[in-house]
């Protein structure tokens, strides 16, 4: 197994090749600044935006290590893989908005690895994107993480190196509201995740080596045969599992309740290759927040979800036992988990509630709340285009044609207004994810900071260039980010 993967030896430094120019709206230009023009993840810019940051004194201390062996995945099924402590999903990190976050991590992997944060503003230098943002972190050493966290929301953390996420490294990071408008009883977290790892022989590296045409093991990829979707191919691989909360669909966790118990349910994505449907049987949901931002309420039946999104909701329970089904999207099965308010009998692995065939929630219906509306006018200061491309026999994922570059950054300044606009050429669906950022749809649509695009859709988003440094934007299909759909923003000096 390699110990350095595509995203374990990008360059701190490097020739960049985009860049913008004028003093009106910029795009893309041809002109490329050295990278001694570039904030650097250690630079002054970075500690004077952190000092700035709201902080109330309090700081939430933690240790996590990754490391390898056994979990129990229900059914009696037992396999070796990679996780945080042991556990799956990892431990829940919860801290209040204002709070200080500091983790001692310790790689106890035969390999480098990291951890990345996603979706909180955090300072660059602790992003955890290795060789970029800090060094990887090599097997048997360990790294301390610090930083201000000043943005309530549902995030998750995962690493950042190779396709180590189609483990079982990944957990919840809750950010509550010292103010938190919402009223509820119970709260229920929900991961959601396709799994591979140890089952038949298979990895993460083994399903990756077959994607680029170098099969190791039995076939799991969907070459024909999907069921019918929006449009287009949602991914690549058939798992045998699908997870919620670290259990297989025929043992699924329960989460227990009262009937009339007003519960909000904060669901992430943790797959690495699947978008999920997801439906709460006998229930309406009411959508409440969307990757951490909050929204205008907006009822629905059930959610899409692509790879790395969250959606908090609110439902009121009802009086019974009822199936919280995640059907893997085009891949024709589902992962279960069970709300229980009275005796009943369990649903089965094989429940279909008829909420997934009413009303679907998608981005383009939701607003963002008022309070996280982007301030200023609506015309942008910098445009960067963006054409997702790639073909599914070549496997060669790219952003405009140009697969992964350390060199390669697009140029913004802090201050600036930034559009970012994306076309996809490809029959796939893509994730895609702005890293130390929220950026809002277009035309007053909902902040987030990963959105899917489907095969032949147009989407801009803008976002506030406020967080200085060197930021990843990629897909969060894990296996087309190490196939080269990544690149990097960075800000100039």
């Amino acid at each position: 197994m390699p110990t350095h993967t595509r995203r374990a030896v990008l360059a701190f430094t490097g020739a960049a090749t985009l860049a913008a120019c004028g003093t009106k709206q910029r795009t893309d230009a041809a002109v490329a600044p050295s990278p001694g023009h570039y904030v650097s993840p250690h630079g002054p810019e970075v500690a004077t935006t952190e000092r700035k940051r709201f902080t109330n004194g309090d700081v939430y201390k933690t240790r996590l290590t990754a490391t390898v062996g056994p979990v129990e995945l229900g059914g009696g099924r037992t396999v070796d893989t990679w996780t945080y402590n042991g556990d799956l999903p990892g431990p829940l990190i919860r801290l209040k908005a204002g709070d200080t976050f500091a983790a001692r991590f310790a790689n106890h992997l035969p390999e480098t690895t990291s951890a990345h944060w996603h979706g909180i503003n955090n300072r660059n230098d602790m992003d955890g994107v290795p060789g970029l943002t800090q060094p990887p972190i090599e097997s048997g050493d360990g790294f301390d993480f610090r930083f201000a966290v000043s943005r309530p929301g549902t995030y998750w953390f995962h690493p950042h190196t190779g396709v180590q996420l189609d483990r079982g490294l990944y957990g919840p990071l809750i950010v509550d509201d010292p103010r938190e408008p919402l009223s509820y009883d119970r709260e229920w977290i929900v991961m959601l995740d396709d799994w591979v790892d140890g089952v038949g022989g298979s990895t993460a590296e083994t399903v990756m080596g077959e994607l680029m045409g170098k099969p190791a093991h039995p076939s799991r990829l969907l070459h024909k045969g999907h069921t019918p979707s929006l449009r287009g191919v949602p991914g690549h691989v058939k798992y045998p599992l699908y997870l919620v909360n670290g259990r297989a669909s025929d043992d699924p966790s329960v989460f227990r309740a009262q009937p009339g118990d007003r519960i909000r349910i904060r669901i992430i994505n943790a797959g690495s290759d699947t978008a999920f449907r997801v439906a709460l049987g006998g229930h309406k949901m009411t959508v409440t927040h969307t990757d951490g931002a909050p929204v205008r309420h907006a009822r629905t039946d059930c959610l899409l979800i692509g790879m790395a999104e969250r959606y908090d909701v609110l439902v009121t329970a009802g009086d019974g036992v009822f199936p919280l089904t995640a059907v893997a999207e085009g891949k024709g099965a589902s992962g279960l988990a069970i709300l229980r308010t009275s005796s009943g009998e369990r649903p089965t692995a094989a429940a279909r509630p008829a909420e997934l065939s009413r009303t679907l929630m998608l981005p383009a219906r939701l607003r963002a709340d008022d309070s996280v509306r982007l301030p200023g006018a609506a015309r942008p200061d910098r445009t960067l285009r963006f054409d997702l491309t790639g073909n599914m026999r070549r496997f060669d994922w790219a952003f405009n044609n140009q697969p992964y570059e350390p060199g390669r950054r697009h140029a913004i300044r802090a201050g600036e207004r930034v559009r970012l606009t994306f076309r996809n050429h490809t029959h796939m669906w893509h994730p895609i994810h702005l890293h130390g950022h929220t950026f809002e749809l277009t035309g007053g649509g909902p902040r987030k900071d990963t959105m899917i695009i489907l095969p032949g859709q147009n989407i801009s988003v803008d976002f506030k260039a406020n967080n200085p440094g060197l930021w990843m934007l990629h897909c969060h299909n894990v296996y087309h980010s190490e196939a080269g759909m990544m690149t990097v923003l960075g800000y100039l000096r």
